[in-house]
């Protein structure tokens, strides 16, 4: 184990433990600009709810990864083809999740956001296709 890996997994325990079920909490409300992607763990079976910030196109969302694309949340959704999003007191089935260009998704996110990423070298986006209702 290195010294990265070690801090990696205490910074993920510290927002686990303190700044996620605050985070929850107000998204359950419907408050804020944050969204809960509702997944289940590939191994243990276990429901998660990852708070994040995700931007409507269209009927989809875009993820920026800002921990990479071996986030749990991600691998989990990848193995069970799917998740569910709680955005605005709204839960939208998701049935895939595909990349998408940086160029794509620094424009998503517009301005001042697109900046802030850019100026933080986030190359990293994911596209979240909500599940169309078949008549």
């Amino acid at each position: 184990m290195t010294a990265g890996s070690t801090i990696k997994r205490g910074w993920f325990r510290l927002l686990t433990t303190t700044v996620n079920p605050v985070a929850v909490a107000v998204v359950r409300r419907g408050w804020g600009p944050l969204s809960l992607v509702q997944h289940v763990g590939r191994r243990t079976g276990t429901r998660y709810e990852t708070p994040m910030l995700l931007v409507r196109v269209g009927p989809d969302f875009l993820a920026e990864l800002t921990y990479g694309p071996d986030v749990a949340w991600l691998r989990n959704t990848l193995a069970a083809g799917g998740c569910t999003v709680l955005h605005r007191g709204v839960t939208y089935q998701i049935d895939r999740v595909d990349p998408v260009p940086p160029s794509a998704g620094l424009a998503a996110f517009g301005h001042p956001a697109a900046l802030v990423l850019r100026l933080a070298r986030r190359r990293d986006f994911r596209r979240l296709h909500v599940r169309t209702q078949k008549v």
